[in-house]
This record gives structure tokens, sequence and C-alpha cells, in this order.
């Protein structure tokens, strides 16, 4: 059976002593390095949020100026357009005018033509038909 005398005292100091010693030996240094690994752990999360953030504010900024750029680019490409259009009309209207100055002056040739060719045909008609006269009474004329 259990007796209470002066051993207990030494086994509860004995126990006491060793609860201190471990602590001192032990326990502490395992409480240190993990609020350390604790401490570490939190310090490279808020380094990680903070490089997450600021990734996603790049993306972001990227993003916007990208649909800028790109409104920037079909803005351009409407003027461009836009120019290549007035040209090609400028472009269109000289060549038709110059299509009709050239029709012009064929028909102006060909109106030429036909006149000289009347008045040559109309030389030998005459004459032609001086001789066609003379042969069919079979004198001059």
């Amino acid at each position: 059976m259990l007796t209470i005398d002066y051993s207990l005292f030494i086994q509860i100091a004995n126990f006491l002593f060793l609860i201190l010693l471990l602590n001192i030996i032990v326990y502490r240094p395992i409480r240190g390095i993990l609020n350390k690994r604790k401490e570490d752990m939190s310090s490279t999360e808020e380094i990680t949020q903070d490089w997450k953030n600021k990734a996603e504010r790049n993306s972001e900024e990227f993003e916007n100026r990208l649909s800028e750029t790109r409104d920037e680019g079909l803005k351009e490409k409407g003027n461009i357009k836009g120019q290549g259009m007035v040209e090609e009309r400028e472009m269109l209207l000289n060549v038709y005018s110059s299509v009709e100055e050239n029709i012009d002056k064929a028909r102006l040739e060909i109106q030429d033509k036909i006149s000289q060719a009347r008045q040559s045909l109309q030389t030998e008609v005459e004459t032609f038909s001086h001789e066609l006269a003379e042969k069919i009474l079979g004198r001059g004329i």
C-alpha cells in the first residue's frame, strides 16, 4: 500500500525537477523551432500573397493595355481604310475622266474618219457615175 512519508516529497521534487529540466532542454527549443517555423510560414504566405497581388495587377494592367492597343489599332485601321477608300474614289474618278476623254477623242477621230471616208466616197461616186453614164450613153459627158 501507499504510505505517505518523506520519499513522497522527494518523488514530487524529482518529478518537478524532471519537468523543469525537460522544459529547458527539450520543450523550449521545440516550441522555439515551431514558433520560428510558424513565423517563416506566415512571412512566406505574406510574400506569396504580395506576389499574387502583383501578378493580378500586372495581368489586369496588361489586359487593359492590350484592349487599349486593340482599340487604337482598330481606330487606325478604320482611318487607313477610310483614307484608302477616299484615294480609291479619287483614282476611279481620274480613271473615269481619262477614259471619257479617250472615248471622246476616239469618237472625234471616228467622226473625222467617217467624214473623210464620205468625202472620198463622194468623189469616187461622182467619178464612177460619170464613167457609168459615159458607158451607158456611149459618149462623153
